[in-house]
């Protein structure tokens, strides 16, 4: 990767006449460095529209906020807002973790949502309260609850 710049400059040097093998060698050698990353700003990314995946399982209450693309930008779960065991499937923590998740996305200028839910858990209302709190417009709100339709044929009984 760096190779190609290195030689020439190795090049332009002696072209110039000015360099000596140590100099050359010295271009070619990687930089001395203590692990220290150079770094620019980070640039700060502003979405107007963003969509809420909320999965309410029976025991956890995942919510992801995704751009429009799909790419994830912050998640929070019961479990990782601190809540423990029977604790985490409750109404409130679901609400604690939907105010997480908007915590973490509040610099990205989010002013409208799509709201998607999936599951059949207890917190699947209170998450959604706790988005209310952000002061965020809801666009929609999805349920996408998977739904058994009777699935495949069941294997024939055993004959004894």
């Amino acid at each position: 990767m760096a190779t190609q710049p290195a030689k020439t400059n190795i090049l332009e040097l002696l072209e110039k006449g000015a360099a000596s093998e140590a100099e050359a060698s010295k271009a070619d050698a990687k930089p001395e460095g203590k692990g220290k990353k150079k770094g620019g700003k980070k640039v700060k990314r502003t979405l107007l529209k963003a969509r809420v995946c909320i999965a309410c399982g029976e025991n956890n209450t995942i919510v992801t906020i995704t751009d429009p693309n799909g790419g994830v930008i912050a998640w929070a779960s019961a479990g990782s807002a601190g809540f423990k065991g029977a604790r985490k499937s409750t109404p409130y923590a679901a609400k604690v973790a939907a105010e997480r998740a908007m915590g973490m996305v509040s610099s990205f200028g989010i002013q409208h949502l799509d709201i998607e839910v999936k599951g059949i858990g207890p917190g699947r209302e209170q998450a959604i309260r706790g988005l209310q709190v952000s002061g965020v417009n809801f666009d929609s709100i999805r349920d996408r609850t998977p739904v058994a339709h009777g699935g495949c044929r069941a294997p024939k009984p055993r004959r004894i």
